[in-house]
């Protein structure tokens, strides 16, 4: 007798989950999720110097100026090598650079994250008188990126902001030293 008691408790128990489980659903389907993910976007940024004569030749930013509409690229490859992103951005005249990388997309999150698929290298200066590419933290090659734990809370996006560089051009002619030019 306690036996058949206990097998219904337990039965009406299961019951009256499932009928909360089925109810629940059903009322989901006829409220919108409030927790609907917003796309992640991938922001860049950082500097460009035209590095010092007295500095040229070294990766040292010592003495170093801003420069501004100077031009960068962002290039970024997929685990195949494959270019699956690539655009310029200017630099403000403070020599600072803000690149959304808008459309990049990771077909896989792992091998195509930003930190191991993308690079930051020199374009151009709008300079004559510093217009050759340096290589200070890689710039000609392709300056890798570093996560700085900054994140963009929009109503439309979330964005992660990753920096490159500092980045330098080098001027094309340098006295020699002891003398004024």
């Amino acid at each position: 007798m306690a036996y058949t008691k206990l097998t219904i408790m337990l039965s009406s128990l299961i019951l009256l989950l499932l009928a909360s489980i089925s109810s629940a659903s059903a009322t989901d389907k006829h409220v919108p999720s409030k927790t609907v993910p917003k796309p992640v976007e991938v922001i860049v940024e950082g500097m460009v110097y035209c590095q010092s004569c007295k500095y040229s030749g070294t990766w040292s930013l010592s003495e170093a100026k801003p420069l501004g509409s100077a031009k960068v690229s962002v290039v970024c490859k997929n685990y195949k090598n494959r270019v699956t992103y690539y655009k310029t951005f200017q630099t403000e005249e403070s020599g600072y650079f803000y690149a959304e990388l808008t459309g990049y997309e990771m077909s896989h999150p792992i091998l195509d994250h930003p930190l191991h698929a993308c690079r930051i290298k020199l374009v151009s200066s709008p300079q004559e008188e510093c217009n050759l590419l340096s290589n200070i933290n890689y710039g000609m090659y392709g300056a890798p990126l570093h996560y700085e734990n900054k994140t963009l809370y929009r109503k439309e996006y979330n964005a992660v902001v990753y920096a490159a560089g500092p980045l330098a051009f080098r001027p094309s002619y340098c006295p020699p030293e002891g003398t004024h030019a």
